[in-house]
C-alpha cells in the first residue's frame, strides 16, 4: 500500500509540474509573446544597422580630429576628465543608435504596454524601456565645446551641459535587447527559436560594441583627455 500512495504522489507531483506553464494566466502569456517579438525586432533592427552604427561612431572621431585635436592637452585625471569621459562614450552610443531610431520607438511603445500578474517583471521591463527611451531621446553632446569650455576654467569648471548629459546618459546608458529572467515562467515551446536567435543577435550586438572600444581610445587620445 505505501508503494502505491508513493507512486500516486510521485505520479501527481509530475502532473503539477508538468501543467505549471499551463497554469499561467492567458494576460500574462500574451504580454510575454509580445515583449519577446519586441525584443526581437529591436536587435534584428539593431544587427542590421550595425554598418550605418560604426559609420556614425567614427563620424564623431573624424570631427574632433578636424575640430579640436589636442583640445585638452595636460588636463588632469579627475572626477572631471571622468564625466567628459562618459561624455565621450555618449557621444558614440547617441551617434550610433540614432541610425536605427524608429526601431528604439517601437520597442519602447510596445514595452511600456505591457503588464505581468508579477510586478517585479513589469518593473524591471518598464526600467529597461525607459532606459532605452533616454538613450533615444538624448542629443549628442558637443566634445569640442565641452572640452574647451572645461579648459577655459583652468580644469576647475564642467560647463552646466557636460553636467547634465553625464547624468542623464550614464543611468540609462545599456546594451540593446534585454530578456528578464522572470519571463521564463510565462515563455512557451513555440517561442524558443525567437529566444535562442534573440540571444545570438545581442551577442552580435555585444562583440560590436566590444569593437568601438579602439575608437573610444583614439578619440581620447585626440582630445587630450584621460579617462
Amino acid at each position: 500500500m505505501t508503494g502505491v500512495r508513493a507512486a500516486l504522489l510521485t505520479t501527481g507531483l509530475f502532473l503539477i509540474a508538468g501543467q505549471a506553464p499551463a497554469l499561467a494566466a492567458p494576460s500574462d502569456i500574451a504580454a510575454t509573446r509580445t515583449y519577446i517579438r519586441a525584443n526581437y525586432a529591436l536587435v534584428q533592427s539593431a544587427g542590421s544597422h550595425l554598418a550605418s552604427a560604426r559609420a556614425a561612431y567614427r563620424g564623431v572621431l573624424r570631427r574632433v580630429k578636424a575640430t579640436c585635436p589636442g583640445a585638452g592637452a595636460n588636463s588632469p585625471q579627475n572626477p572631471q576628465s571622468t564625466q567628459l569621459s562618459n561624455g565621450v562614450i555618449g557621444a558614440m552610443v547617441t551617434a550610433a543608435i540614432h541610425t536605427n531610431l524608429p526601431a528604439l520607438g517601437a520597442y519602447v511603445h510596445a514595452a511600456e504596454r505591457t503588464r505581468w500578474s508579477n510586478r517585479a517583471l513589469t518593473r524591471a521591463v518598464h526600467a529597461y524601456a525607459g532606459k532605452v527611451k533616454t538613450m533615444a531621446a538624448l542629443a549628442s553632446p558637443d566634445l569640442c565645446g565641452d572640452v574647451k569650455a572645461w579648459v577655459a576654467t583652468g580644469f576647475q569648471t564642467l560647463s552646466p551641459r557636460t553636467v547634465s548629459f553625464d547624468q542623464r546618459f550614464v543611468p540609462a546608458w545599456v546594451a540593446l535587447g534585454e530578456l528578464p529572467p522572470g519571463l521564463a515562467a510565462y515563455e512557451r515551446p513555440d517561442e524558443r527559436a525567437l529566444l535562442q536567435r534573440s540571444g545570438q543577435l545581442e551577442m552580435k550586438l555585444s562583440n560590436f560594441e566590444a569593437g568601438a572600444v579602439e575608437s573610444y581610445g583614439e578619440l581620447m587620445n585626440t582630445l587630450g583627455v584621460l579617462p
